[in-house]
């Protein structure tokens, strides 16, 4: 006879799927979740996820459970959102996605010396490529989207713990405040995003385009506008305010993100302004610049 569904979600057993680009940090979060208290399993076949979630179900023991899911998969990946779409049925299921910027997973290969798993017959930057492509579907389903290119280990892990312990300490909150340019795309981990192109553009002035916006000078002239001074006393007035409504509605890991046009300047000068603004407030906050450099 059929089991029963379950008719209270808020009653059932918690199942997370890590899924992502390989090197992203997959098995990181894998072991952070065994170490939280998840029941973990790596590189279940997709057929066997149904079986998996039932008898999930069924244990009295395993109610926080934690699977995952890649490319290795090959041909059966195909399968997973149909899959995924009847967990949400059973289980209060929840599906995180890992990815990083190329160059990074390129990097990240190069470290292990370890092949693609998409092969050898070609390079390691035009697999990652493909994989993004077939990867599309599932990131599409995803409840969290963690882009893991400048977390080393220990900082994924405070992420994840962060994310799925379930702490609601103010203080405890990580807070990810990051800088990029426009013309390289939002971060696709953003929570709040706020545009600075308003504000003076130091590009055009040929001293001080070779120079970051952590530089003092830089720095110096862009808060030598009024509407700077006026932009950073109300955002760090409303992030202030918001915080802790985010903290009550279970939030627990928030990313921040102050975009300009190249993400060299302006964004980079904010986001070191207003992150000293919270950690004097009382949070932990890192400081990311994910386009500082680049040209």
């Amino acid at each position: 006879m059929a089991k029963a569904p379950i008719p209270n979600l808020a009653e059932a057993p918690e199942l997370i799927v890590v899924t992502g680009l390989s090197g992203s940090g997959k098995g990181t979060v894998l072991k952070c979740l065994e170490d939280i208290g998840y029941y973990s399993v790596d590189n279940l076949p997709t057929e066997l996820i149904p079986i998996f979630a039932d008898l999930t179900r069924s244990s009295a023991e395993i109610r926080h459970a934690a699977l995952g899911v890649d490319i290795r998969e090959g041909g059966q990946l195909n399968k997973f959102p149909a899959i995924y779409a009847a967990l949400r049925k059973k289980l209060r299921a929840s599906l995180v996605f890992l990815e990083a910027e190329d160059a990074t997973l390129v990097r990240r290969f190069s470290e292990t010396r370890r092949p693609h798993p998409l092969g050898k017959s070609d390079s390691v930057t035009k697999s990652v490529g493909r994989e993004r492509g077939l990867l599309t579907p599932i990131r599409d389903l995803a409840d969290h989207i963690i882009d893991t290119s400048r977390f080393n280990v220990h900082e994924l892990r405070d992420v994840v713990e962060h994310k799925f312990r379930g702490t609601r300490d103010e203080s405890k909150i990580m807070i990810c405040v990051t800088s990029f340019g426009f013309r390289n795309g939002v971060p696709a981990d953003s929570d709040l995003v706020f545009d600075v192109r308003f504000l003076p553009n130091p590009n055009y002035i040929p001293e001080f385009k070779p120079h970051s916006g952590r530089h003092p000078r830089v720095a110096r002239y862009i808060r030598s506008f009024p509407q700077t001074q006026e932009f950073i006393s109300r955002i760090s007035d409303l992030l202030v305010y918001l915080l802790p409504h985010y903290i009550r509605e279970g939030k627990n890991y928030l990313t921040i993100s102050f975009g300009c046009t190249g993400g060299q300047h302006r964004s980079v000068m904010m986001t070191h302004e207003i992150r000293k603004l919270l950690a004097k407030a009382g949070y932990k906050v890192k400081e990311v610049h994910r386009d500082m450099g680049r040209h």
